[in-house]
């Protein structure tokens, strides 16, 4: 594997060398295993999204910066900056109910996050309690047929060309629909204070545990029917 591909192994490596860390260092200072992070380091495993915002939150900096491979860029730059990308050079993330691949990873305080997602879970019983998040989300359905559950509106099942953007404070799901095997969506996540991992951060420190897997601040077990929704039925 190159070195200069931006997976999650060269990135942790470059930030454990880039402040002069030995693994039993980092380890000491994130709470992740010595065993793990070497691991990690050489792709051998990967880590799920709540582990990524242990690390973020121990080591005090933004979750964005955990998938940048460049160094500090001046804000004379930030007008300036370009990415060009493919999911070959993304940082892939695993977790219990999606595969992201986080898009453009060399560009630093990015005012959103673009991504390409596969969806897991089948069902809504299978994905567990709905989730929210600070800011707003788009995505447009590639492959595969997507059922997307939200807390204020009806079920939508979305079929490869149309796509979705809702608030992200809205809990939501994203599941497979009903005799779909896999499905795959790009869009992005953006927060109006363009610091979404951090408030991300902030909803996980209330927490007192994290389930496995899931990576944002739990909401819901069932989306909620609108006053509309009720009415229809009458």
């Amino acid at each position: 594997m190159n070195d200069n591909t931006p997976t999650l192994g060269n990135l942790m490596r470059t930030l454990r060398t880039r402040n002069g860390w030995t693994l039993q260092q980092m380890s000491d200072k994130t709470g992740i295993p010595r065993s793990t992070l070497a691991k990690v380091e050489h792709d051998r495993l990967t880590l799920g999204y709540d582990k990524l915002l242990q690390i973020s939150q121990r080591l005090k900096m933004r979750m964005s910066e955990l998938f940048t491979a460049a160094g500090d860029e001046s804000e004379g730059r930030a007008m300036t900056r370009r990415s060009v990308g493919s999911i070959d050079n993304a940082v892939r993330v695993d977790t219990r109910n999606y595969e992201y691949f986080f898009l453009c990873p060399d560009l630093r305080k990015k005012r959103m996050v673009p991504m390409v997602a596969r969806v897991r879970a089948k069902t809504l019983e299978e994905f567990g309690e709905l989730i929210r998040h600070a800011g707003e989300e788009f995505f447009y359905v590639l492959e595969g047929r997507i059922e997307v559950h939200t807390e204020f509106y009806e079920t939508v099942t979305l079929e490869p060309g149309q796509c979705i953007y809702i608030d992200s404070t809205m809990a939501h799901a994203y599941v497979l629909a009903p005799g779909c095997d896999t499905a795959l969506s790009v869009g992005g996540c953006t927060s109006a204070e363009e610091t979404l991992f951090e408030t991300i951060n902030k909803s996980e420190q209330s927490r007192s545990r994290l389930a496995a897997g899931r990576t944002l601040e739990v909401v819901a077990k069932q989306p909620k029917k609108s006053a509309r929704a009720k009415a229809r039925r009458r």
